[in-house]
């Protein structure tokens, strides 16, 4: 007394999926990857700014104890990484900025007239996307 249950028919129409529906499918995956570039190429753009602002409040802070200890504002920032007399420096290496460019070091007037820059993504001095240990991003 042991029926089995015949199987339902597969009909060949309904095996798969129509070329409509794959169509709506990879359209959709493109308007979501598309929303999804957009948002990660801003956060790196983002990030890249962050971190060029954190080098410099880094390097502004070995200028100051620099500073503190000669007397003057180095000439350059190479002079932060060169060794003393008891082969210490007041950075081990000078990074550069997340764009590939050296960091600057701008004077003033006066004696507390200075910052440490970075050119920003263009590379050019005195643009508008210089970043400075003295800006704050305004939101």
């Amino acid at each position: 007394m042991n029926r089995k249950t015949p199987a339902a028919p597969v009909r060949p129409a309904e095996a798969g999926f129509t070329l409509v529906e794959i169509m709506v499918v990879i359209v959709i995956l493109g308007l979501l990857a598309t929303l999804v570039v957009q948002n990660v190429v801003g956060a790196s753009d983002e990030a890249r700014a962050q971190t060029a602002k954190t080098n410099c409040t880094n390097i502004a802070g070995a200028v100051r104890l620099y500073r503190a200890k000669k007397g003057t504002l180095p000439e350059t920032l190479d002079a932060l990484t060169a060794k003393d007399d008891k082969g210490n420096s007041y950075l081990e290496e000078l990074p550069k900025d997340p764009w590939g460019h050296d960091f600057e070091i701008r004077t003033g007037d006066g004696p507390n007239d200075w910052e440490v820059i970075s050119l920003g993504p263009d590379g050019a001095a005195g643009t508008e996307d210089d970043i400075s240990n003295k800006t704050t991003k305004e939101n």
